[in-house]
């Protein structure tokens, strides 16, 4: 198992380089520069004068020998200096919205997993009963409605009409008066709507690939001569099949971690959350080329990280994967 890390770890390196690459490229051929964004809406603006922005953000230089400077930056943990008027560091930024982003990602898979896995089960053990057929109806609401169109229309009633849930970032007014229960109480109370929509389209894929799953696992040879032994129900489909029917689904959740970073400018530009999806939403609006970097490293890391965890995990519910 050590040996199977070590192998996967080092394959991520050039991997994460390649990655960075591609993107280096694509976000250098969109059209438009970081100093058009300063010097188009002032009419005082020269053409020297946006030669010398260009010169002093490296932007002069051709692209490999900026890629080859951003390369050697990063190989120092340094994003470099943001675009922006402030010109913080890229790192700095980054690790105020990360946490936030991390936590309604993580909460967004617990809650998808805590739902879709049962009711994908129930739904295969029940097929074409009415409890299947209602959550076939789910699946196809989850599928077609848009992220977007759904927070907006929970903003309306559940924030706006009922005022049931704030509508808009992730404290109070006065939150550092608070006692510290009520701080973190203010905190989900703010976060149950993004989580919600962020795990809404999970939701209805997982419990479908989750009942297709076990349907073809209950089919097994091995299956019936666990009923033809004796053994009880339960214990046939909770000890027996869900193992093996959960083997897809672990792959299937490491691959839709991309999708959950990516979602998140979706759902934390709507609720206003400062995370990194505003903060990349932020950064493309501005042409800031650092601070979209960095935060496609990070999702490119996490990214890595969610498959290699999904490895690890597909290899702790089959044995004989972990003997190969």
């Amino acid at each position: 198992m050590l040996r199977f890390l070590a192998k996967r770890l080092l394959m991520m390196i050039p991997l994460l380089i390649g990655i960075t690459l591609i993107s280096f490229v694509v976000i250098h051929l969109a059209p438009g520069e970081p100093t058009d964004m300063q010097t188009d809406l002032n009419p005082d603006a020269s053409a020297e004068l946006q030669e010398r922005l260009r010169a002093q953000y490296g932007l002069d230089q051709p692209l490999y020998v900026q890629y080859g400077q951003w390369l050697g930056r990063l190989s120092r943990l340094d994003f470099g200096e943001s675009f922006s008027l402030d010109h913080r560091p890229v790192m700095e930024k980054i690790r105020e919205r990360l946490p936030i982003t991390i936590i309604i990602n993580l909460l967004s898979i617990i809650l998808i997993l805590a739902v879709a896995i049962p009711i994908g089960i129930l739904s295969a053990t029940r097929r074409n009963s009415l409890f299947d057929r209602a959550t076939t109806v789910f699946v196809f609401i989850g599928f077609a409605m848009p992220s977007f169109w759904l927070a907006l229309l929970l903003m309306d009633y559940g924030g706006v009409r009922l005022g049931l849930f704030p509508i808009a970032g992730i404290r109070s007014l006065g939150h550092e008066y608070l006692s510290f229960s009520a701080r973190i109480w203010d905190l989900v109370h703010h976060l149950i709507l993004p989580v919600f929509v962020s795990a809404f389209g999970g939701l209805a894929g997982f419990s479908r690939y989750m009942r297709s799953n076990m349907l073809e696992v209950v089919r097994q040879d091995y299956i019936l001569t666990a009923r033809a032994k004796g053994l009880s129900e339960r214990v046939v489909i909770y000890r027996h099949a869900l193992r093996n029917a959960l083997l897809p689904v672990i792959t299937l959740l490491g691959l839709s971690v991309p999708g959950l970073i990516g979602g998140s400018v979706i759902f934390e530009t709507i609720f206003a959350i400062p995370g990194m999806g505003k903060l990349f939403y932020d950064g493309v609006m501005m042409r800031d080329y650092p601070l979209i970097m960095g935060v496609l490293v990070i999702g490119a890391i996490l990214t890595l990280v969610g498959n290699l965890l999904a490895d690890i995990s597909y290899a702790m519910a089959d044995p004989r994967i972990r003997r190969s």
